[in-house]
């Protein structure tokens, strides 16, 4: 009867260190990986979507910078920076229908002056859904007080 739980005691110890031993190597890479994205953008800043070739992998990443204070809470920033990011990597796969109209008016006043007013109005029309970006990382900016966030996907081509 004491061999059955030897046994078992041997198959639970190595169940046990088979699951540690492949959680380490997912971490592993995947801080190597957000080190790489984080050294890439500090070497040279850009807002955005790129597409980063890793071996035999492609990934898509799309970059936002936010202002922390215009928003009152943590949980809201980074709402609205997953809603920015899925945004522009709808327009990177879908493309996007960009249109703008510019009016200028030009009042005389009384006095003989002219105020001048510019009414600019931008209109984006895009089609698509993007199914979910992984947050990455997200870091801080000390000289522009602004908070970068990192989302990415693997792309499948």
């Amino acid at each position: 009867m004491s061999i059955n739980y030897k046994y078992a005691l041997v198959f639970y110890l190595t169940l046990l260190f088979s699951f540690n031993a492949v959680a380490q190597s997912y971490s592993t890479e995947r801080v190597a990986w957000v080190n790489y994205l984080t050294r890439m953008y500090k070497s040279a800043p850009f807002e955005g979507v790129r597409v980063i070739d890793d071996y035999d992998t492609q990934y898509l990443i799309s970059v936002i910078a936010i202002d922390p204070a215009r928003y009152s809470d943590e949980a809201i920033m980074n709402r609205v920076a997953s809603v920015k990011a899925m945004s522009q990597a709808s327009r990177f796969f879908n493309g996007a229908r960009i249109t703008s109209d510019l009016i200028i008016r030009t009042n005389e006043k009384s006095d003989g002056s002219y105020d001048t007013v510019i009414i600019e109005t931008i209109n984006e029309k895009s089609n698509g859904f993007i199914k979910a970006l992984e947050h990455m990382t997200s870091f801080s900016l000390d000289d522009t007080k602004k908070k970068i966030f990192i989302f990415g996907t693997i792309v499948k081509i």
